[in-house]
């Protein structure tokens, strides 16, 4: 897998100053005096690949649109809605998953090799930390590039999906305008209209990508398994994200009363700046590769 060679995309990224070198000294600093690093990511590391977030100020869907992202039980209760997920998410699929992993994502691939990072924690569903090559990962939120049956369990690939979907749809065409966080586009109700959702394969359920939708909470397992890896670690890293969804925020609380030192490296204020022991406020492509 590559990483853009050309500069950062930088249009979903808000406006900050350069790293400033003593920021930098301390960031540093805190990296090198960590053994067993536990790293949380959020949307913020992935804007500088050209992925839109929600929350960014200026930038972000929230600031841009009054649009929201589906709600689980309006996906589940409802099948227009599931048919307006999906046009949508079929028209935005090829180019969300060609989106490629930047300078942020392959420096904590290579502090895992070397032994530094022992276990990030991705909030995002992207796959581009599994694109950069990180192994000791676990994405929270689950990944856009796997689907289920919430009947049966039956896994798919979402490119394979997206054959089923141009089987099913040979004359359907629409034109995107706007694009969204997650591979959403934004269609008209009128697009929208004639569209045709598979079932599952083998059942005849209902596919729905393996991510936790709004509204929807992550998997008992899933947190256990996160707390362990937190309880090895010696300190936190929070690269890119605002920590205002509970799901995540709840690990920096740990974090907290552990009393281990929590480092901060995002643009723009979070939910933890007020008991970090460092906040940095600079771009993690930019940031991140000074650090050795």
């Amino acid at each position: 897998h590559s990483v853009s060679r050309a500069s950062p995309n930088l249009t979903f990224v808000p406006a900050c100053l350069p790293p400033d070198p003593v920021e930098v000294e301390e960031l540093q600093r805190f990296v090198s005096n960590s053994k067993r690093l536990f790293v949380m990511t959020g949307a913020g590391i992935s804007t500088e690949s050209g992925i839109p977030d929600y929350r960014s100020e200026g930038v972000g869907l929230y600031a841009r649109t009054d649009r929201r992202p589906v709600q689980h039980a309006e996906f589940v209760r409802s099948a227009s809605a599931r048919q307006r997920y999906w046009a949508r998410n079929f028209v935005g699929w090829p180019q969300f998953s060609s989106h490629q992993p930047n300078k942020a994502h392959l420096v904590l691939k290579d502090w895992e090799k070397l032994g530094k990072l022992h276990w990030l924690v991705t909030q995002n569903v992207d796959a581009l930390h599994t694109k950069a090559g990180s192994q000791r990962v676990t994405e929270l939120h689950g990944c856009t590039h796997r689907v289920f049956c919430l009947a049966c369990g039956d896994q798919i690939l979402r490119s394979e999906l997206q054959e089923h979907f141009e089987a099913l749809n040979p004359t359907w065409k629409a034109e995107a305008f706007g694009v969204a966080p997650d591979g959403d586009v934004f269609l008209t109700d009128e697009q929208v209209r004639n569209f045709q959702v598979p079932a599952c394969r083998k059942c005849g359920g209902i596919l729905k990508p393996d991510v936790t939708f709004f509204g929807d909470t992550v998997s008992q397992e899933k947190v256990s398994f996160v707390h362990q890896r937190l309880a090895e670690s010696d300190s936190m890293l929070v690269a890119g994200s605002s920590m205002q969804v509970y799901s995540g925020y709840r690990f920096a609380l740990a974090a907290r009363e552990k009393k281990l030192p929590i480092a901060v490296l995002n643009i723009g204020p979070t939910r933890l700046d007020h008991f970090a022991s460092l906040k940095l406020n600079s771009r993690c492509g930019e940031l991140l590769p000074l650090i050795v």
